[in-house]
């Protein structure tokens, strides 16, 4: 028996989420299912965007919501193999991509609208079947569940970001530019600072400027009092004024003119976000303006999902969240503190 939260629809998430308590679970596992009981989730945007019925798309009627989640192995189906009672595991969102096109494949806009949380039950339950490729295994060094639920997309997209360009890989000595405080933004900043690197952070809030240089950022910008010109202005803080070697771009249109002022030449600005709004379009021309690289990129391969949990494991990185927690029956609550962007690197859920 289990409790879960289902859409209902997509019209907003205080009239679609429905609460749900002691479901039957399936009698039996298919060869490649895995039972496994959920300990904690987190939210993204895109849970937003879904229940509002936004660009995600449309949904399974009654879906289970939630892409990220951590939690316990129960049972597994007669052909899985790579997991068994007892290992703790962390939520793939495109598990069909893998289905498909196997571990190292990318992820596109129409594979995330067939992932978890949408098309298939996601995470926002105490008990649920997976197919075993929506899986990966923690982080070993992680013993709270709260912050490994926050690696299936934030922790995937800012690894992909830094280090899924083979060849351009971010490193020590390198400068990076994060912007604000959202859960990719402060995933990349973690992770770029394990490796030696430079950071600056965005933000428009002195108490969120103040803990992210407590998680290491070596200079913050206060974006609302230069809107059109803290892309220079963070510029100028990296050797010389030549620019970063990496510019983690969240807000899309409304952040992009930014992100190539800031950039240097040969540098690489990673699209990866919508997060800014509708805006202005920016010409893909910029890129050539300022000499550049733009790579846009979406998640990332259940493949690299595995290295960023050894990478974690191997620095020692315990991946922030925000100071207010949710119980399973809160979610609504949750809901409402991601939309009015409240929170600090991820909204989390207590489930189990």
């Amino acid at each position: 028996m289990a409790n879960r939260w289902t859409l209902t629809g997509q019209k907003g998430f205080e009239t679609s989420l429905k609460y749900e308590e002691g479901v039957t679970l399936p009698v039996e596992l298919g060869p490649h299912d895995v039972l496994v009981e959920l300990r904690a989730a987190s939210l993204n945007f895109r849970e937003l965007a879904i229940a509002n019925n936004g660009p995600a798309g449309t949904i399974t009627p009654n879906v289970v919501p939630g892409s990220d989640g951590a939690g316990i192995v129960k049972a597994v189906g007669p052909s899985v193999t790579g997991f068994q009672p007892g290992d703790r595991v962390v939520t793939h969102l495109t598990p069909n991509v893998v289905d498909s096109a196997g571990d190292d494949a990318p992820a596109t806009f129409s594979d995330i609208g067939r992932g978890l949380g949408q098309t298939v039950d996601g995470t926002l339950r105490t008990e649920g079947v997976f197919a075993s490729h929506a899986l990966v295994r923690a982080p070993e060094s992680l013993d709270c569940w709260l912050r490994t639920a926050t690696l299936t997309c934030s922790g995937l997209t800012a690894w992909n970001a830094l280090f899924g360009l083979r060849g351009r890989e971010v490193r020590a000595g390198d400068w990076v530019l994060v912007q604000g405080t959202g859960g990719v933004s402060v995933a990349a900043l973690q992770f770029a600072v394990a490796v030696g690197a430079d950071v600056v952070a965005t933000t428009s809030t002195g108490g969120k400027a103040e803990r992210l240089r407590g998680l290491g950022a070596k200079h913050t910008v206060d974006y609302r009092t230069n809107p059109d010109g803290w892309g220079a202005e963070a510029r100028d803080l990296t050797p010389g004024g030549r620019g970063f070697d990496f510019v983690v771009d969240i807000g899309g249109n409304a952040t992009l003119a930014q992100s190539l002022a800031a950039v240097r030449t040969d540098g690489i600005v990673l699209v990866v976000g919508l997060a800014g709004g509708e805006a202005e379009p920016v010409p893909l021309l910029g890129a050539l303006l300022h000499a550049c690289t733009a790579r846009g990129l979406l998640l990332g391969s259940r493949r690299q999902f595995e290295d960023m949990v050894r990478f974690v494991d191997e620095k020692g990185i315990v991946p922030a969240i925000d100071d207010v927690v949710f119980e399973l029956h809160e979610a609504k609550e949750a809901y409402k503190r991601l939309q009015e962007k409240r929170h600090f690197s991820k909204v989390v859920i207590r489930v189990g």
